[in-house]
């Protein structure tokens, strides 16, 4: 099934706000063999708004949007699609209602303008939303073939439209249009290679794959999930398929599979803590707590994860920690001993089972001879010993934390895994 998407504001065509919901929608419906044929970012005004939508309409059947639905005068969306579908904006009982009870929570008084909100196409069968005021509208439309289509209109929050897109709106759109298609797909976490480098090992895979089969490689700072799909008329024929192939994948992966699943670094860590019901605490320089805020984001994480010092400064890694100060005057705080230090400390004062440290140069500045920008050193405490390592990632501050922050949480797992 195609889609087209069609996203709006000014906001996105200055820059001043990135468009994630067209790549999250295109992710999230790849696996059940539809795709996003075509997306447009559209300024918030009505002509621009109409053209995209004959647009989006002559290339397929569905056609979502986001954006533009606020209560202020530059979100014009809904009186667009009432003149796009006919009917006129009317005020939507259940949706106010909505509106005051999500105010109410948050502890704010209800104006004018987000009464507003409330108002909607007569035209459109509306979707609550159930994480914002913003009203979600379904508009069916007839192509001049008179092949059925659809047009939803979402909030542009791209929390909102996630939450709503994958709990509501995408299961009502594959009933709209079912399908005999049968789509099965696994996915694992694989580690310690390049993307480069693990398809040059997965050609031969690839090429041997039976029709209606495809792989697709997801990466991400420190990790590639491994998709295996599977699309036919016939899941009894699908699944010992899909079962052969997913044993041969598992083979060509090797010691490179972190994770027969899907799921973050942080997660994984989590579920192999969990067996062993052993504790986890982290020390971290120049990763500023990235590596504590991973894994307390998995809910259920205070199960096993006990605290973390974020000892950024030379002081805080001595008096807390207890690391030599001789060893970060002779070595330099970004040294391999100062990392084990700091690991071995906050395992010893929160008494956790493991422990990981991070310790290096994020940049831009801070670069020292022999010490590059991106030069970071990690350490595992555990039971069985410290291993520890110095690392060189490549990239912006921000990248060059995510890539400490997932190669720290990777050596943790690995350490588990062994043992």
């Amino acid at each position: 099934m195609n889609v087209a998407i069609i996203v709006i504001g000014d906001e996105l065509l200055i820059g001043q706000v990135t468009d994630t919901n067209s790549g999250f929608i295109a992710r999230h419906i790849a696996p059940y063999g539809w795709q996003v044929v075509n997306v447009q970012v559209v300024a918030d005004d009505a002509d621009c708004i109409s053209r995209a939508m004959d647009r989006a309409f002559a290339l397929a059947p569905v056609v979502l949007t986001t954006g533009g639905l606020g209560p202020t005068k530059d979100d014009i969306t809904k009186g667009v699609m009432c003149r796009y579908f006919g009917g006129e904006l009317i005020e939507d009982s259940e949706v106010l209602d909505n509106v005051k009870n999500i105010f109410k929570k948050r502890g704010l008084k209800l104006n004018d303008l987000t009464r507003s909100q409330a108002m909607v196409p007569s035209s459109c069968k509306v979707i609550q939303n159930r994480v914002g005021t913003a009203p979600i509208m379904w508009f069916n439309h007839v192509h001049p073939n008179g092949a059925s289509q659809v047009l939803v209109s979402m909030p542009g929050v791209p929390f909102e439209t996630a939450e709503m897109f994958t709990s509501e709106v995408f299961p009502r759109l594959r009933a709209f249009f079912p399908s005999d298609l049968d789509v099965e797909h696994r996915t694992m976490v694989v580690a310690d290679i390049s993307e480069s480098d693990l398809a040059t090992r997965l050609e031969g895979f690839e090429a041997q794959l039976p029709q209606g089969f495809h792989l697709a490689y997801l990466p991400k700072p420190g990790i590639i999930r491994l998709r295996l799909d599977a699309m036919g008329n016939d899941r009894s024929v699908i699944l010992p398929m899909l079962d052969e192939q997913w044993a041969k994948l598992t083979e060509e992966v090797g010691d490179n599979l972190l994770w027969n699943g899907d799921a973050e670094p942080a997660e994984i860590l989590l579920k192999e803590l969990d067996k062993r019901a052993l504790t986890v605490a982290t020390a971290e320089s120049c990763t500023g707590g990235n590596i504590a805020h991973l894994i307390t984001l998995v809910p259920g994480s205070s199960s096993a994860m006990l605290g973390g010092v974020v000892s950024y400064a030379n002081t805080v890694k001595t008096h807390v920690l207890g690391v030599n100060a001789d060893v970060i005057n002779s070595l330099g705080a970004v040294s391999i001993p100062v990392a084990e230090q700091m690991a071995e400390g906050v395992r010893g004062i929160t008494h956790a089972d493991i422990a990981m440290s991070t310790s290096g140069i994020a940049g831009p500045g801070g670069a020292v001879p022999g010490k590059p920008v991106g030069t970071v050193c990690i350490a595992v405490a555990t039971p069985w010993g410290t291993i520890s390592g110095e690392y060189h990632f490549p990239g912006s501050r921000s990248r060059v934390i995510d890539r400490a922050t997932q190669t720290a949480l990777i050596l943790a797992i690995r350490q588990l895994q062994k043992h």
